[in-house]
């Protein structure tokens, strides 16, 4: 009878371990990769498409797409607003999200590039469902825009 008991807790044990191990991918963050629709929070119109990837284990983030990719003038838009190597460089190819590190359910400690202004805030980025979260600080002051999963 005591054999059975102590097999019966080994049996036990086995089953929690077990489900502890199968539920392990779900506890882990939900992979932002692939494509995404920045949104502008007054019209609720696509502002741009943005394709996450990693690479050597960061994350990063490039405009692929523009509703109107180009100006006035039928030349593709730059980002005149940015400084250094981005300077002028077209907004469609323009990496804006830069060495983000897998930290529990997010990615921080990298940089958001703002294309509008040619700021450079620190960033976090994590998945809820189908939407995406991009948090951009500036000091203690940060704010947060909601993409959506481009189709």
């Amino acid at each position: 009878m005591k054999r059975e008991t102590n097999m019966m807790k080994q049996f036990s044990s086995l089953v929690i371990l077990a489900a502890f191990v199968c539920a392990a991918p779900v506890l882990a963050a939900e992979s932002p990769v692939g494509k995404w629709n920045t949104i502008d929070e007054k019209t609720g119109k696509v502002t741009s498409e943005v394709e996450l990837y990693e690479q050597g284990g960061k994350l990063f983030g490039k405009i692929t797409g523009l509703p109107e990719p180009n100006d006035a003038k039928g030349k593709p838009k730059t980002c005149t607003a940015c400084t250094g190597a981005d300077k002028d460089q077209p907004i469609i190819g323009l990496v804006i999200i830069k060495d983000l590190i897998l930290k529990g359910d997010r990615y921080k400690e990298g940089t958001l590039l703002d294309p509008d202004d040619g700021k450079i805030y620190k960033g976090e980025v994590w998945r809820e469902g189908e939407k995406l979260n991009v948090r951009g600080y500036l000091g203690f002051f940060f704010r947060t825009q909601t993409w959506v999963r481009a189709k």
